[in-house]
């Protein structure tokens, strides 16, 4: 009867260590799997965050995703629209810098000049350089529609062939050749500040992505004027600087076509208004075209 007991007191020690070892892993087991139940509750409250824990140091895993569309969620009404208005604006394509080259025409747009042989120019040696360093674009409520405005200087130059000067008297202007002086420099020279009204149209909204067209005019105040000569005499070199008007319009008004990609383009431009005063000499209107670099 005894020894029964015992067996059974044995048996019933090693059950009671048995179920003892299963809550213990039942426990421990738990205490694995809580955290992972718990980020997973976490991964389904924010998608695009994640939080593991080690100890008492946390780890936190943020997936941004589209960012935009965050920013979007999160932006104030103000902003919103704002952002909006951006959307639909886009860059001018004025400030920057002008090379080019100049032909002088008469009111028949032609360049002979029969009876004033002195202004058909050395069109390769006429140059003018515009910087234009200020822009502002009126768009349309759309980023491919807009109205160009800005300011700018120009200038201009106008070479002279065979050893012709100027002789500006106060009712006429015209020129004489020089048989004493060879020049290998002959030009008269002029700055003027300027303002352009274009109308320009483009393909995007982002400048160094985008064709562009542009036409209109463009307004000039003459600044100064006068002109440079360089030459040889008696086996010396010279050189000659004279200001003067030389019977040169105060302002100028020229049309315009401008078109390129990105930063860089080209352009022309046709004086509407005479190089020279009424009655001072034959009507004159220059031509210009060239290259142009954006800033």
């Amino acid at each position: 009867m005894s020894c029964n007991f015992s067996k059974t007191h044995q048996s019933y020690g090693k059950a009671n260590q048995n179920n003892m070892k299963k809550v213990y892993i039942i426990a421990a087991s738990l205490m694995f799997f809580l955290p992972a139940i718990g980020q997973e509750e976490e991964k389904d409250k924010a998608a695009d965050t994640m939080r593991m824990n080690a100890g008492k140091v946390e780890f936190i895993i943020v997936d941004h995703g589209d960012e935009e569309e965050d920013e979007d969620f999160f932006m104030s009404e103000e902003d919103s629209l704002l952002n909006e208005k951006k959307k639909k604006r886009s860059e001018a394509h004025w400030a920057g810098i002008d090379f080019g080259f100049s032909m002088l025409m008469d009111q028949n747009f032609d360049n002979t000049f029969a009876d004033y042989p002195y202004w058909k120019n050395d069109a390769a040696r006429s140059q003018t350089w515009n910087v234009n360093f200020l822009e502002h674009k009126f768009n349309f409520g759309t980023p491919y529609v807009g109205l160009t405005t800005g300011l700018g200087f120009s200038f201009t130059s106008v070479a002279f062939k065979n050893n012709y000067v100027l002789s500006d008297t106060p009712d006429t202007l015209l020129a004489m050749i020089d048989t004493v002086n060879t020049y290998s420099k002959n030009k008269l020279k002029a700055s003027y500040l300027t303002l352009p009204l274009l109308l320009e149209f483009n393909t995007n909204a982002k400048a160094n992505k985008s064709f562009y067209f542009a036409t209109g005019v463009i307004g000039g105040v003459r600044m100064t004027s006068k002109i440079k000569r360089k030459g040889e005499f008696d086996g010396k070199e010279f050189v000659q600087k004279e200001k003067g008007r030389y019977g040169l319009n105060s302002f100028k008004l020229d049309a315009t076509v401008r078109l390129g990609y990105s930063d860089f383009g080209a352009f022309a431009t046709y004086s509407l208004l005479p190089l020279f005063d009424d009655g001072k000499t034959t009507e004159i209107y220059p031509l210009t075209f060239g290259l142009s670099f954006n800033f």
